[in-house]
């Protein structure tokens, strides 16, 4: 109960920003004064907290206010997406102190793993830290996880990676304690730490990276699922008469909603030339990239495929809000920006169409607040998560 209080009081005083007194806290959290006193007192000693000055409200003698001491905690965040590798350094308050990003190499697993590490080494020697002053690293990865072992699971477009033990490599390469999450559900923490909606509420977020995902949050709570493995969305169909995929179907979101799928079809529209790398990480990226601007700038035949995927796409969408009935939709991950400003036009529309609760509500659709380093800071936010953020769980008694 202590540890559980100690964190509602933190949480409180990191969302407010300027910072609350203890009358505040008192006020906000609902403990007891006494509870509150004893709580901010071990915080300040911690060094957690500070006291910033003193406020005059009403009659009385003046509140100390405190506030979080965001530079007494860092973590590291680190996305790993086939083709690009993100490094994020973030303070207590979940804010960016440095950042890097590079092309994820080809390569073995080993060789990945090496890579990662080096950026994780190069990131703190430019912020001129040490690791002693990091509480940790989270890592963001494409699913399939064993989270129990801290596995990577044959995931797609990581070909060379079965049953890769990434969290204990990536500790044991850089010297520092390890979190592995999916990067879906990386990205819907950073948007919980990020966003400025009540903590109570619930929202669907999907992830557009080189594949899509889904990740779920549900009064506040990330919802992970019995294996952590929550919106693993790839072969769900959306156009049965779209093309073969992999399991043995026809029109899955991963061979229609997709950066490659879309860039293929764009291909086979002759809006691209033929080139012997064409499924290439970096050419997908490269390509996908030509086609939002092209659509953007009102080109049709680059606007008729991205409305086409979009329209697939929202069969996806509608078919889990429907059953989920969340709050909201949000959009991110790193392919996200470049496709925004389409699909937030035509994307609601159909939504709206398709919701089966529209009599009822609206359903309002958003990109995220995070940016395209989502998934990294994220997995930055699930270590100081940890720390600060209250949890029911931890209310309950080993049997």
């Amino acid at each position: 109960m202590g540890d559980f209080n100690q964190s509602v009081i933190l949480e409180a005083i990191r969302r407010s920003g300027e910072g609350l007194s203890r009358t505040e806290l008192v006020e906000t959290t609902g403990l007891s004064a006494q509870t509150v006193t004893n709580i901010t007192r071990r915080l300040i000693a911690d060094g957690l907290i500070d006291e910033a000055g003193r406020t005059i409200s009403g009659p009385g003698k003046p509140r100390t206010t405190l506030r979080l001491n965001a530079g007494s905690r860092l973590s590291i965040g680190v996305h790993l997406d086939p083709t690009t590798m993100t490094f994020v350094l973030l303070d207590l308050a979940g804010s960016v102190i440095a950042d890097d990003a590079r092309r994820t190499p080809p390569g073995t697993a080993d060789q990945l793993i090496t890579a990662m590490a080096d950026g994780v080494a190069d990131l703190i020697r430019g912020a001129g830290i040490t690791t002693d002053d990091v509480a940790g690293i989270g890592v963001a990865a494409p699913g399939p996880l064993d989270a129990e072992r801290g596995t990577v699971i044959d995931p797609p477009k990581l070909h060379s990676w079965h049953r890769v033990p990434l969290r204990d490599a990536l500790a044991a390469a850089t010297g520092i304690d390890v979190t592995l999450e999916k990067d879906t559900t990386a990205a819907a923490v950073a948007e919980l730490w990020r966003g400025d909606d009540p903590s109570s509420g619930s929202f669907l977020f999907v992830y557009l990276g080189s594949g899509i995902g889904t990740a779920l949050v549900i009064d506040g709570d990330v919802v992970r699922g019995a294996s952590r493995n929550v919106g693993e969305v790839g072969h769900i169909i959306v156009d049965p008469d779209g093309p073969a995929c992999a399991c043995g179907r026809r029109g899955c979101v991963d061979v229609v909603c997709t950066p490659a799928a879309i860039v293929q079809r764009a291909e086979h529209a002759g809006l691209f030339g033929a080139t012997p790398e064409a499924d290439a990480p970096a050419v997908v990226d490269a390509r996908f990239t030509q086609l939002c601007a092209q659509a953007d700038a009102g080109e049709q035949p680059a606007l008729r495929i991205l409305e086409e995927a979009i329209g697939h796409f929202s069969v996806l969408v509608s078919s889990l809000t429907n059953m989920l009935d969340v709050d909201r939709v949000v959009l991110g991950g790193p392919f996200w920006s470049r496709a925004e400003r389409t699909a937030l036009r035509v994307l609601p529309v159909l939504l709206e169409a398709q919701s089966a609760t529209r009599a009822v509500r609206g359903l309002p659709v958003s990109g995220t607040v995070v940016g395209e380093e989502v998934g990294a800071i994220g997995a930055g936010c699930l270590v100081l998560d940890e720390i600060l953020t209250p949890r029911a769980s931890a209310l309950l008694l080993d049997s």
